[in-house]
């Protein structure tokens, strides 16, 4: 078998890339289980050794030991999130056990611990910064997986840590079968008014690939943002949205269109128990002490006041902003504000107060000049380019490989681009990793970096074009990709995006920006028709409606922030019912009640089957370190060279080679102000 399975063979040619067209899910547990006995072999090589530990036969040994392994793992990890067949979906639980298996078997070995150690308190062969933070993060990875237990416990640590691996990929299983189930099947032509004629083409199109005529609406977010903020049809807003907030409940949500086999609630429940344990059983108090230690924020009770903080700046405006929406229902004949009301009446408000629709935007974002300009972006910030590269497989006909280089033509990496819905393809939007920036296979390799979305699909007579969110939404991704691609770092294990989670998001929310102002949209926004530039009364307008129910907005990112530090911090015995506890846990940062048998949390994928448990408050924490980075830009220019390479150098350069408070000192020049964000926001004086 490994003579003929392409994970297991050594990929030719320059660039080493994966042979994505001839791999099969059946490849992929004889590789894994290949790649583990080599890795196996490497470990009791440094556990064999004679020879004193040091950083070399010990540190960079273990760092390099499965390296093999995780390159399979993540080509599988890659494919699972966004081509996920049937038979990628079918050993999803048997790779996660493996894998946390395997982990646990390094991580639990008193032998390899012991070397590790020994070099921890002797610095033997410790030669620079980098060298002592791979040192610092291998034996806190150790303490903090259980190494230090005695072996009974460390026998229950990897028995937690084994049921932990089958339960996300399940939890991801449900939500995606929930998504993918519920479509709305429309007949009538009247049932579309108000929708924009694009996403109308979309449903038209997508009925006509299932045989039907008419329209079908999906609950992916190119179908379903459109619906819930323009179609007059207030009984079919309500059904996509039950739906759609429903997502995981199984059986509880029948009668809104979800199949019964797609519950989450018992998942969610075992998910929070055996987290509690496994951290207590490390001596913590809860899950969210044990994630917070190795966060800019660094305890639950900093996490809180944090939040309160920004609860008590946003909430007043919230409210205010929530009378005015339900001043407005009266006038235009409604009489209350329901949750699937809410985008649709906000939307209408918005063209009332600032005579402007977003959906004015669009005809100048075709995806063409977005890349042009998102390409554009990067070159003028930091001398990049970007050049189509033909002959790389992909794991989908849809997608794009793109080589990067640098002003003086270096190589600085491969940038695969992934962007419209399909079945296979989770919700949402994320960057994703191919090969690491860092040492691979004995040398320093440049990183092969991927971004994936779900964003408006071209039409029978016209091109992609996206709305204005979905084009901050591929620059956040972009700002993530550029964190992978201009890394500069020894070891990929501290490479790129291997940082805190609360720091990670600086660099994504950081490259939104450009597009809010003029300056940033002249480089690519023009009409896809005439080619004429976006109107600058059209941008104005834009601008001023930034702002609109910011504290609404805030609140809706606080409710997420909260609930998630409510199930990581409340005993899981005292979570019986997540509806409930989900309701009661957000009764201050929810202004609007919601439908019997809907909940967020059943389809909240970021923190139960991605890695922001305990840490979905990073957005807003990272927001304010990027409104004060930003600043300093508005100050100095939007395209000025120097931030620019201040930014590159401290921020996207040098991954977790060291500690991110002090990078953002050494890029700015001083600790971040934590009023910048609210500024912005025009929140400052509800403070």
């Amino acid at each position: 078998m490994s003579q003929t399975n392409p994970l297991i063979q050594k990929k030719t040619g320059p660039e080493e890339t994966i042979p994505f067209e001839q791999i099969q899910p059946e490849f992929f547990l004889p590789a894994l289980e290949y790649f583990k006995e080599q890795a196996r072999a490497n470990v009791d090589a440094i556990t064999g050794s004679s020879q004193e530990p040091d950083f070399e036969n010990t540190i960079l040994a273990l760092e390099t030991a499965s390296e093999e392994l995780s390159h399979v793992a993540s080509i599988y990890y890659v494919l699972f999130s966004a081509h996920a067949t049937e038979g990628i979906q079918k050993i999803a639980g048997e790779v996660s056990t493996f894998l946390a298996g395997f982990s646990s078997d390094v991580t639990l070995n008193q032998a390899l611990f012991a070397r590790i150690k020994a070099v921890h308190e002797s610095r033997k062969g410790v030669g620079n910064p980098e060298q002592v933070r791979l040192l610092e993060e291998t034996y806190q990875d150790f303490v903090r997986n259980g190494a230090s237990l005695p072996e009974a416990e460390r026998e229950e640590l990897r028995g937690i840590d084994q049921e932990l691996a089958g339960l996300s990929p399940r939890f991801s299983e449900h939500l995606l079968k929930a998504t993918n189930h519920f479509k709305l099947h429309i007949t009538n032509k009247d049932d579309l008014a108000g929708i924009p004629e694009m996403a109308v083409e979309q449903a038209a199109s997508t009925a006509s690939e299932e045989g039907k005529e008419g329209w079908i609406f999906t609950l992916q977010f190119p179908d379903f943002m459109p619906f819930m903020t323009y179609a007059e049809n207030r009984e079919l807003r309500k059904q996509m949205y039950l739906a759609f907030r429903s997502r995981g409940m199984g059986p509880a949500a029948v009668e809104y269109g979800q199949p019964e086999d797609t519950d989450n609630r018992p998942v969610v429940l075992d998910i929070l128990r055996l987290r509690e344990k496994r951290a207590k059983l490390l001596g913590y108090r809860n899950h969210a002490e044990y994630i917070l230690e190795k966060r800019m924020a660094r305890s639950p009770e900093n996490v809180q006041s944090f939040l309160d903080r920004l609860v008590d700046a946003s909430l007043p405006a919230a409210r205010k902003e929530q009378q005015e929406l339900a001043d407005f229902a009266s006038e235009v004949g409604y009489d209350s504000v329901e949750p699937h009301d809410i985008r649709f009446l906000s939307e209408k408000l918005k063209q009332k107060v600032h005579q402007f629709d977003s959906e004015q935007l669009r005809p100048y974002f075709p995806l063409n000049r977005v890349m042009d300009g998102l390409f554009g972006t990067a070159e003028k910030l930091y001398g990049l380019k970007f050049e189509l590269k033909q002959g790389i497989e992909v794991y989908h006909p849809e997608v794009q490989v793109y080589q990067v280089s640098d002003a003086a033509g270096q190589d600085v990496g491969l940038f695969y681009v992934d962007l419209f819905p399909r079945e296979t393809k989770k919700s949402g939007a994320w960057m994703t990793s191919f090969q690491e920036q860092g040492l691979f296979r004995g040398k320093v390799r440049r990183p092969h970096i991927g971004i994936v979305c779900n964003f408006t699909k071209p039409g029978k007579d016209r091109p992609s074009l996206l709305s204005y969110d979905e084009v901050r939404t591929l620059f956040h991704e972009f700002g993530h990709a550029l964190h992978g691609l201009l890394s500069r770092c020894t070891y990929s294990s501290l490479a790129g995006t291997n940082v805190y989670w609360d720091f990670v998001e600086l660099p994504s929310q950081f490259m939104e920006n450009w597009v809010r102002k003029k300056e940033g949209l002249d480089l690519f926004a023009a009409h896809y028709q005439t080619g004429e530039k976006i109107p600058a009364d059209l941008i104005e307008k834009m601008q001023a409606s930034e702002t609109f129910r910011a504290g609404w907005g805030f609140m809706t990112q606080l409710n997420y922030a909260t609930l998630d530090m409510a199930f990581h911090t409340t005993p899981a015995d005292q979570i019986q019912d997540v509806e409930q506890f989900e309701r009661k846990a957000t009764e201050k940062t929810s202004l609007v009640d919601d439908a019997p048998h809907t909940c967020f949390a059943t389809g909240f994928g970021h923190i139960f089957a991605g890695g922001y448990s305990a840490g979905y408050y990073s957005y807003k924490w990272a927001e304010i370190l990027e409104a004060d980075a930003f600043e300093l830009f508005e100050e100095k220019g939007l395209f000025d060279r120097e931030s620019a390479d201040r930014f590159r150098g401290f921020i996207l350069e040098k991954g977790n080679t060291e500690d991110p408070a002090e990078l953002y000192r050494g890029f700015r020049g001083r600790d971040p102000d934590p009023d910048a964000l609210l500024r912005r926001e025009g929140l400052l004086k509800s403070a």
